[in-house]
């Protein structure tokens, strides 16, 4: 199994701000701290959750036309991604990154889907942002915290 690499691009919220999920990668904070002691099976776990959410937000907004002509990009903008995960994903840091750098998506090898292309880009940004940070706290919420249990005293 090859090593996973760090999603981290260098913007964590989690250690600058004290967030539960970074606004960065979209670790959760225990998952920042812990990543250099975990294995490969428990470091693949994050990655693909993170694939997952990443890919249902981008995906309904986006098209990816062109891959190579996206990693091509990337990689001219030092954009750092993980060719092992969704093209999605690689997108999802090149927004992160350099979103006040983009002019044309279609230099990128991407398109906006027709019912957003009224809208302007860093519009459709702040929603993905806002979506991918409701739904990752949402899954943090369902899968890792338990709720408080309420002791009752019964009989006085």
């Amino acid at each position: 199994m090859k090593a996973q690499k760090t999603p981290c691009i260098g913007m964590c919220s989690t250690t600058s701000l004290g967030d539960a999920v970074c606004r960065g990668c979209r670790r959760y904070s225990f998952e920042v701290i812990s990543w250099n002691g975990y294995d490969e099976d428990e470091k693949l776990a994050v990655l693909r959750r993170i694939e997952k959410l990443v890919c249902l937000i981008l995906e309904e907004k986006f098209t990816i036309v062109c891959v190579a002509t996206l990693e091509s990009e990337l990689k001219k903008l030092s954009v750092p991604f993980n060719a092992q995960l969704s093209p999605y994903c690689w997108l999802h840091n090149l927004f992160k990154k350099k979103k006040k750098h983009i002019e044309s998506l279609h230099k990128y090898g991407v398109t906006v889907h027709s019912k957003l292309d009224k809208i302007p880009l860093h519009e459709i940004l702040a929603q993905v942002d806002s979506e991918l940070q409701v739904l990752s706290e949402a899954h943090l919420d369902r899968y890792f915290y338990t709720p408080k249990t309420q002791l009752i005293c019964v009989g006085g």
